[in-house]
């Protein structure tokens, strides 16, 4: 759901605002606390195995953005599509069981039940949960003016999914074809969909290490949705500026001369994208280094924490200066 639809329907409805990527939930034990979130998704590749994989990263990245590494616990939601002949929709809905489960066990948790229905389309997603305590986890509302903004992984999953598709759709496929060949689209297509698998688990174990304010994971509402949301739940008064946008080969030229997905407006929806981290500006390079080192994908500095000249927490956002740095990932 849009951002903007999602906030007016929260209106009188709590703080009014869409909160933080994680319930944190008090137990009654002392300093110990409950960690919980969910979210899940329809297809947007076309194995279903990686579609599983994909969707259990999504919904551990939640957990990752608070620094918390180790999930205890997943459940799985899970819809068999209605739509499909019965062989074929026993052997999909299989393979996205066995590609989230599988990449539960890698993140080193187990998937314990669930729940599954029917539906026109296949779904798949999950809810994971950490029981910790309060010194394993950190809270994103701690940003300070001096910090940068770091991201882990690149832009431009939706727009790469998208052209992928209209490689079958002859009308579609022209948007793009002056500029770009169906090699082109099948590879953007397969960084796309390994960035998606790839966990943020070492992004969050180092959040610690290089003393990390605060963080989200950057998915459906683009990343200045998230940016102008994580602003938003800051203590200090503050403001976020997006100097950098690391995108995934030709998809800006796609985003602008397809007239489709607003890449370069920061709002193209993300799918199990990286961490936006805000943390001390002599941090940062160690930072990437470490997890380029670990992951074998680099991270980027895309931006810087300034004062919010008002003082006012409630005018906190966050924008993208006029023609950006792009980087062709």
């Amino acid at each position: 759901m849009p951002q903007v639809e999602l906030l007016k329907l929260l209106e009188g409805i709590g703080n009014g605002k869409i909160g933080m990527d994680c319930s944190v939930m008090p137990t009654k034990f002392t300093d110990i606390k409950m960690i919980q979130t969910t979210d899940f998704f329809y297809p947007l590749v076309d194995d279903p195995y990686m579609q599983g994989k994909i969707g259990c990263a999504n919904v551990l990245s939640d957990l990752y953005a608070f620094g918390v590494a180790d999930c205890d616990n997943m459940l799985m939601l899970l819809a068999a599509s209605t739509d499909m002949a019965k062989p074929a929709r026993d052997t999909v809905t299989r393979l996205m069981i066995e590609g989230f489960n599988d990449q539960a066990t890698f993140a080193g948790t187990t998937v314990s039940g669930g729940q599954t229905v029917m539906n026109p389309w296949p779904i798949i997603g999950g809810i994971a949960t950490s029981v910790c305590k309060e010194t394993d986890y950190i809270l994103p509302v701690h940003a300070v003016a001096g910090d940068v903004l770091v991201l882990t992984k690149p832009l431009g999953i939706q727009v790469a999914v998208n052209v992928h598709q209209w490689m079958i759709n002859p009308e579609k496929w022209a948007r793009v074809s002056s500029f770009m060949t169906k090699e082109d689209a099948i590879r953007a297509y397969e960084v796309a969909m390994e960035s998606m698998a790839r966990l943020n688990r070492n992004g969050a174990r180092l959040m610690h290490k290089y003393k990390a304010h605060a963080a989200t994971d950057v998915t459906g509402f683009g990343i200045l949705g998230h940016s102008r949301n994580l602003a938003q739940n800051q203590t200090a008064p503050v403001h976020f500026e997006l100097h950098t946008l690391p995108i995934i080969k030709q998809m800006r030229e796609v985003s602008e001369k397809a007239s489709a997905f607003n890449l370069m407006k920061g709002i193209a929806a993300e799918t199990s994208g990286g961490l936006l981290i805000c943390m001390p500006a002599d941090q940062a390079e160690g930072f990437c280094n470490e997890i380029q080192e670990l992951d074998g994908w680099p991270a980027w500095i895309i931006g810087k924490v300034i004062p919010n000249d008002s003082q006012d927490v409630s005018k906190n956002t966050s924008n993208i200066i006029d023609n950006p740095t792009v980087i062709e990932f």
